[in-house]
């Protein structure tokens, strides 16, 4: 299977370690900008850029029709695009966050936030710690975490070093706290969960559309178990 690499920054960058020569069309950057005709070659795309480098890239990678896994936070995602790649039948998907270990956390926020009515009072928090050169504040991630809670909660960043990205969520009442925490060691996680998600695009039965990136991996895993 060939991927088009677009984004050759620190976990664009990992995605192309992952992967062998033959197996990359691209890599793409700034320098060297996709056409639809290049991507052609691929079997799906991967992305790995800022939301400021979306708009340029929508056309060619629409006009090329092949699947796509999008690893932007911080964008506005036009309200007409799932019918846009309906029309194209194309599958697009995007993620806050690729970490397929981040997807069991997002099963254990449900559990947590429905089984959190039994407690008095309680409060939530999510505090999330990204390096300094992460652009958006708080985090997609963090912003996720409390929609897969359900619950109305403070969140809190922090911006330093080169932290790949730790997310931790305190519920906490007047008699005890829980706590859940992930962190990333390595950007090597987020890399292999888009490439997972771009072959679920390209082998599973997936409707065109604009997916989320949650929806494809529980429909996954639904057919596993």
């Amino acid at each position: 299977m060939k991927f088009a690499v677009i984004g050759t920054g620190k976990t664009g960058g990992k995605v192309i370690e992952l992967l062998t020569d033959e197996n990359i069309v691209g890599p793409f950057d700034v320098d060297y900008k996709p056409t639809a005709e290049k991507l052609r070659d691929a079997d799906a795309a991967i992305l790995f850029v800022p939301p400021k480098a979306v708009d340029e890239l929508m056309d060619p990678l629409l006009e090329s029709g092949i699947p796509a896994a999008w690893a932007t936070t911080g964008y506005d995602w036009p309200a007409d695009l799932d019918q846009k790649l309906k029309r194209k039948n194309a599958k697009w998907l995007k993620a806050s966050n690729f970490s397929l270990g981040m997807n069991i956390v997002r099963r254990c926020l449900g559990v947590i936030g429905q089984s959190s009515a039994i407690l008095k009072d309680p409060s939530f928090h999510i505090h999330e710690i990204h390096h300094i050169h992460k652009q958006d504040a708080p985090s997609g991630t963090a912003l996720s975490w409390e929609d897969w809670l359900g619950k109305e909660a403070q969140i809190t960043s922090e911006r330093k070093g080169d932290i790949k990205g730790i997310h931790q969520l305190e519920v906490k009442t007047e008699t005890e706290s829980i706590f859940l925490k992930h962190e990333a060691h390595d950007r090597k996680i987020f890399a292999e969960g888009a490439i997972w998600a771009a072959e679920q695009l390209v082998n599973k039965d997936i409707e065109p559309g604009f997916h989320d990136f949650s929806t494809i991996f529980d429909n996954v895993m639904n057919q596993q178990l």
